[in-house]
């Protein structure tokens, strides 16, 4: 499967004509149905509806299409209708005209201070009339299907850049990886060699006698133990491994957000303690260039699916 990323747009339209644009009945005038999707990062699925009021009633259609096909990011859906002619005038039609005099007239008889309609009322009102009575209801999860269908194709090439980013990162961390792996046991030694040469240093006798051998044997016993302290054998090897289980999730692909968030987090933790438990400038090295890298992946981890 591929590795999908949470960031992503796309947009199509959809676009009706007036069948019968002479006719005693009004129909409704062409129009244009704009439906946009765009997406980014986030823990979970959170999803936002900024729909007309005409497309209201397939929210709950448009939510369950949606869930199907996205497990994580922040989801904005859009929508917007367009009549062809939304910058001109709406000539309203007799019957309109015939309605709207009949309802004046009932109502001034009620309220004799009544303001009477104006032709801007008359017009909105014809307006309204016809851009209200389309049905969307064919035309609106067909457009969606092939909004998010682009969608997914959108986040897709960028999953499959983010994996190709990170495999490279995974290269140059095992490439210091190893650097490191044969200057631990010579750190370990030169270390342990050091801590007796400063213990027999120390317990040097000042006519230049030898060192009582229990005294000896206790600088080995000493030196060997902070030898132990400071070897990053087995940091090196759960790094190691940790690259090969993020390796094995890019080739998997799917929802592996998560897992490979919480293996950099992994990552880093055994960077930090190699930097930490290092005694040599190389190692120290080795270790901040890892987490320079670490981190460049933990911003591009943040946006996986």
């Amino acid at each position: 499967m591929p590795v999908y990323s949470m960031t992503g747009y796309a947009s199509a339209q959809h676009s009706t004509a007036n069948s019968q644009p002479d006719s005693e009945v009004r129909t409704p005038p062409a129009a244009q149905l704009g439906l946009e999707i765009r997406s980014v990062n986030s823990r979970f699925l959170d999803l936002t509806f900024r729909l007309p009021e005409d497309l209201r009633q397939f929210e709950p259609s448009l939510r369950e299409l949606i869930i199907a096909k996205l497990k994580r990011g922040k989801v904005e859906v859009r929508a917007s209708i367009e009549t062809a002619n939304a910058t001109g005038v709406t000539e309203p039609s007799p019957k309109l005209l015939q309605r709207l005099n009949s309802a004046q007239d009932s109502v001034r008889s009620w309220l004799p201070q009544a303001t009477p309609l104006s032709v801007a009322d008359v017009l909105r009102l014809a307006a309204a009339e016809q851009s209200g009575t389309r049905d969307w209801s064919q035309a609106v999860t067909p457009l969606a299907e092939k909004v998010l269908k682009e969608l997914l194709a959108a986040r897709q090439r960028e999953g499959t850049r983010l994996s190709a980013m990170l495999s490279e990162r995974l290269v140059q961390l095992r490439a210091l990886a190893a650097q490191a792996t044969p200057l631990v046991p010579q750190l370990v030694e030169q270390q342990r060699q050091r801590f007796l040469d400063r213990w027999k240093e120390a317990m040097a006798l000042a006519d230049g006698a030898n060192l009582p051998e229990a005294a000896l044997d206790r600088a080995l016993t000493e030196a060997t133990a902070f030898a132990i302290r400071i070897d990053v054998a087995e940091e090196i090897t759960r790094l190691d491994s940790h690259l090969d289980e993020i390796e094995r999730l890019l080739k998997k692909g799917g929802e592996v957000g998560k897992r490979l968030d919480f293996l950099i987090q992994e990552l880093h933790r055994e960077a930090n303690t190699l930097g930490s438990k290092s005694s040599a400038l190389e190692l120290t090295r080795i270790s901040v260039d890892m987490k320079v890298l670490i981190e460049q992946m933990r911003e591009q981890v943040q946006n996986i699916e």
